[in-house]
């Protein structure tokens, strides 16, 4: 009686779940397990409502499964994207005496496919091979799929080309593969071969060439793909134009654009959130804040996707106090803000210059719970560099090895440029020696802080390093060698470098690469060589080109030249007060006061003002920053009177205030009093006060360190016994025994 009101209620259409699992106790029970309709039918039930952990109960229950029994359980793993189980279940086919069919086939293979398990995949291909499937056109697309995922494309595009029927399915694929590792021509090549055949391409064969070009950087291939595709009569979906937007953007073609955000509000896709992202990605990276944020106004805002690619595109756009303040607003009506949303605001103030607001909101993300990921830690550790917040930065090191994410490489190289903006090149370089697998990233941050600390060595030794272990170097690699030649005078090696980029390494120099060559030439003093470089170039030259020029007539007071230099910047760059200071230094320097005069009557018509010093220092775990001329700071006495009490002593030692970098026209009293002022010393000062003698002070200032500072710092580093890093705009200068490691060329 009980099996019959058991068998009624599991073959009923309306049986519920709960209803199941109640006949399931009873079949337990009873022990009536052996009866294998019963276990069919619950299997089927609990396969159709997903309920894996009373599937595998089941299953290995049952002491004879059939093949329909294997085909339930998996079936049910895959539509849950569960792999793992996949393989696992059908691995047990044969210890059953059971041989898969082409419905399972495909199966396997797509757990292969998800899992990139190539070699298992290999061997289910051995089995298709001699089972007589290879002919079914679904297993074989299906191994095509597989192949493709795990990298493959020869394997693929062999056994493509033995399938008897290539359907569009297949054709797709292939396509697909090829357009996404950029291999344009191929995917064309294939793409006309297709029609060739007869087999015309559907949405699915358009998209996955425009989606493979966008993806791989192919931009103009994938916007002339998706117009070529209109004239053929295509009407583009959303999946579409999920892939064609990133590549607009990436070009930056605000008009394309527009055009397609017409037709999205035309077809009605605004519900169809992926569009909408993309929407907010391609404005942001075109520049059109005012579209971005009615795009944004009008999603639907419950979407927490939309709200980090709005943030996003502010930040972008430099528009960081208004991504902090939608920020403030989505939390304050109690969004939940996943990583993304916390990391895109990290990155957002450590690229503008926030970097004490990176920091506070890392902490804040861990007070709210929300655990970093691998993308937060490299985005967070610029800040730490960007104003030499070492202890921070440690503490952002250890957080890295306890959760386990040092292994990843792009945190690795954050944390080797940390270490070397830090003035720590040794920990640098020992962060760089136990990644188990740099890459080019890596290799060109250990290179960029070598030669940010002058050690055009160390740096030089590097390159070739690389070189021996197969890397590549690129545009970056170059600039690293060159800059370094540059901060020690190499001209020789300098040429030698610059030279090899198009004879042994097929790169054409860019505009940094002459710049770091006229910077080169210029500080030895071969200031009409340079300008004959510059002359010769085949870019027109930009303002980092001239300004290199500029800064160095004023370091050799070459006023021709200056003049010439500062002519070209003050069009190229006409609201930027530092070329009209740098022109009035050389002016100030052959005391030509009516000059100077006169550029400053200029920059007060435009309404600039020079830029102000700024010094950083970190002391324990607070970051204080020193303003030149300002008073503000609540230690500013004592900071006052230990820089009076060293002066006396530095001149006690043979130090004279170089006066002549005042570029006002004052009393000698007076000037030295402006030269106290300057916020390198204070900073300084702040740090000898503050900290245990013989600790050594690291010191970051937002422009280059004077001569007379640079002077000031050798003594001081002598009469405190102390080891002082000063990093300015230019280099690291280590300061120690009355000695400066730029050995005065800089």
């Amino acid at each position: 009686m009980f099996y019959n009101i058991i068998s009624q209620c599991l073959n009923s259409t309306t049986v519920t779940l709960f209803q199941a699992r109640q006949a399931h106790a009873h079949i337990l029970k009873l022990n009536l397990f052996s009866d294998s309709h019963l276990s069919k039918r619950l299997l089927s039930i609990y396969s159709n409502n997903l309920c894996f952990p009373e599937i595998n109960h089941i299953f290995h229950s049952l002491p004879q499964p059939s093949l329909f029994t294997f085909s339930s359980v998996i079936h049910s793993f895959t539509r849950s994207n569960l792999y793992h189980h996949v393989l696992r279940i059908f691995s047990q086919l044969g210890s059953h005496d059971l041989v898969p069919d082409g419905y399972l086939i495909p199966s396997a293979i797509k757990a292969c496919a998800a899992l990139h398990a190539l070699k298992t995949g290999k061997q289910v291909h051995g089995f298709v091979s001699v089972s007589g499937y290879g002919s079914d056109s679904v297993v074989m697309s299906s191994l095509v799929h597989m192949y493709l995922k795990c990298d493959q494309i020869v394997d693929a595009h062999k056994l493509f080309d033995t399938m008897p029927e290539r359907d569009v399915v297949a054709w797709s694929a292939m396509i697909s593969g090829y357009s996404r590792r950029g291999l344009v021509d191929k995917a064309k090549e294939l793409f006309s071969e297709m029609r060739n055949e007869g087999v015309e391409p559907n949405l699915v064969s358009w998209n996955g060439m425009i989606a493979g070009f966008s993806s791989n950087g192919s931009y103009v291939e994938a916007v002339m793909l998706f117009q070529k595709m209109l004239l053929e009569g295509f009407s583009p979906e959303g999946t579409t134009l999920s892939c064609i937007l990133p590549a607009i953007g990436q070009l930056e073609d605000a008009v394309m654009g527009a055009q397609v955000h017409g037709y999205v509000i035309k077809q009605g896709l605004e519900i169809d959130k992926f569009v909408v992202n993309s929407l907010l990605d391609m404005y942001g990276k075109c520049g059109c804040a005012f579209e971005m944020s009615r795009v944004f106004d009008e999603a639907d805002q419950t979407e927490i996707c939309f709200l980090n690619a709005f943030l996003t595109g502010l930040s972008r756009n430099g528009l960081v106090d208004t991504a902090l303040e939608v920020f403030e607003q989505f939390k304050d009506e109690g969004m939940e803000l996943n990583v993304v949303t916390w990391t895109s605001m990290i990155a957002s103030c450590s690229q503008n210059g926030k970097d004490l607001e990176a920091l506070e909101f890392f902490r804040k993300m861990q007070a709210d719970g929300v655990e970093p990921n691998a993308v937060t830690i490299p985005s967070l550790i610029p800040a730490c560099g960007n104003i030499s917040a070492l202890m921070h930065g440690k503490e952002i090191h250890c957080f890295s090895l306890r959760k386990g994410l040092f292994d990843d490489v792009y945190v690795g190289s954050a944390l080797i440029d940390m270490y070397a903006k830090c003035g720590r090149i040794q920990l640098s370089r020992r962060c760089f020696d136990i990644m188990s697998a740099p890459n080019l990233v890596s290799w060109n941050a250990v290179m960029s802080g070598y030669s940010m600390h002058g050690k055009a060595k160390e740096t030089i030794e590097m390159f070739h390093m690389m070189l021996q272990r197969g890397k590549k170097p690129d545009r970056i690699s170059f600039t690293c060698v060159l800059s370094a030649c540059a901060q020690n005078g190499l001209t020789e090696e300098g040429w030698q470098y610059f030279n090899s980029m198009s004879k042994e390494h097929g790169m054409e120099a860019k505009m940094e690469h002459y710049a770091c060559m006229v910077t080169l030439l210029s500080r030895v003093g071969k200031l009409e060589e340079a300008y004959s470089i510059i002359k010769e170039m085949p870019y027109e030259p930009d303002a980092c080109i001239w300004g290199a020029l500029l800064s160095s007539c004023r370091v050799h007071h070459n006023l021709n030249l200056g003049e010439i230099a500062a002519k070209k910047l003050f069009l190229l760059e006409p609201d930027n007060p530092g070329n009209y200071i740098l022109l009035s230094n050389i002016y100030a320097s052959k005391s030509m006061w009516d000059e100077v005069n006169r550029i400053r009557d200029v920059m007060k018509s435009k309404g600039l003002r020079k830029n102000p010093g700024y010094s950083w220092i970190e002391i324990g775990r607070k970051v204080h920053t020193l303003l030149a001329g300002d008073k503000s700071h609540p230690q500013m006495k004592e900071i006052l009177e230990k820089l009076d009490e060293l002066t006396m002593k530095m001149k006690k030692s043979g130090y004279l205030p170089k006066t002549s970098f005042v570029l006002q026209d004052v009393e000698e009293q007076d000037k030295e009093e402006i030269l106290c002022g300057h916020s390198e010393k204070l900073a300084v000062a702040l740090g000898l006060l503050n900290t245990s003698p013989g600790e050594p002070l690291q010191v970051i200032k937002n422009l280059r360190i004077c001569d007379d500072c640079h002077a000031a710092i050798k003594f001081i580093s002598s009469l405190e016994g102390r080891e002082i890093f000063v990093r300015d705009t230019n280099r690291f200068h280590h300061f120690k025994d009355g000695g400066c490691s730029c050995g005065d060329y800089w």
